[in-house]
C-alpha cells in the first residue's frame, strides 16, 4: 500500500471560521503545479480522503481534476486538524480497500500521523510545507502500523520537476 500524505494548499489568512477558509489564487495555482509534479514522477491514486475542511477539499478537488480520478473524493472528521491518527487508521482499514491513497489534511496532524506509521511516536519532527508531500509504503496497516517513509517533497521540489 501506498499513501500520499498531502498538506492542503496555500489559504487565505482572515476568514471568520477556520474550517472554511477557502486556498487563496497563489494556493490553487500552485497546487495545480504540485499535482502535474506528482503526476510526472507516476504517483497515482485509488483514493483520495480529505479533511472536510474546505482548503483541504479544494485541494482534493485540484488533485482529482489533474490526475483524472472519477471516484469521487472521500471526506473524514478523523483528517481534522486535531484529528487522531489512530481512529484515522482504524477507518482506512475498516471502509477502504485502496492500494494507493491520498490523504488531504492539515498540521500538526499530519507530521503526527505520519511519525505514528513510522515509528510509533506522534512527536516526530517533520516539516510539511503548505502542498507538501510525503510517501508512506506498507505492507499492511491491519496488523502493524509499521511505514517506510519512501519521500518527502517540499512543494517547490514538486512545482520545478512540473516546469522541466
Amino acid at each position: 500500500m501506498n499513501l500520499y500524505i498531502i498538506r492542503h494548499a496555500i489559504a487565505v489568512d482572515e476568514y471568520e471560521e477556520d474550517s472554511q477558509r477557502p486556498l487563496s489564487d497563489k494556493g490553487k495555482k500552485k497546487m495545480r503545479q504540485i499535482a502535474k509534479g506528482l503526476r510526472i514522477l507516476g504517483v497515482d491514486f485509488d483514493l483520495i480522503l480529505s479533511s472536510p475542511y474546505v482548503r483541504a477539499k479544494e485541494t482534493a478537488e485540484i488533485l482529482m481534476e489533474v490526475f483524472k480520478i472519477k471516484q469521487d473524493v472521500q471526506f473524514s472528521e478523523n483528517l481534522v486538524p486535531m484529528g487522531d491518527p489512530d481512529l484515522l487508521i482504524s477507518e482506512m482499514n475498516e471502509k477502504y480497500n485502496a492500494t494507493s491513497i491520498a490523504l488531504v489534511g492539515h498540521e500538526p496532524f499530519l507530521s503526527a500521523l505520519v511519525g505514528l506509521l513510522i515509528s510509533e511516536n506522534t512527536n516526530v519532527d517533520l516539516s510539511f510545507k503548505k502542498g507538501g508531500v510525503c510517501r508512506l509504503s506498507a505492507d499492511d496497516l491491519h496488523h502493524t502500523r509499521q511505514a517506510t517513509l519512501e519521500w518527502l517533497l517540499t512543494p517547490g521540489v514538486l512545482v520545478e520537476i512540473a516546469e522541466k
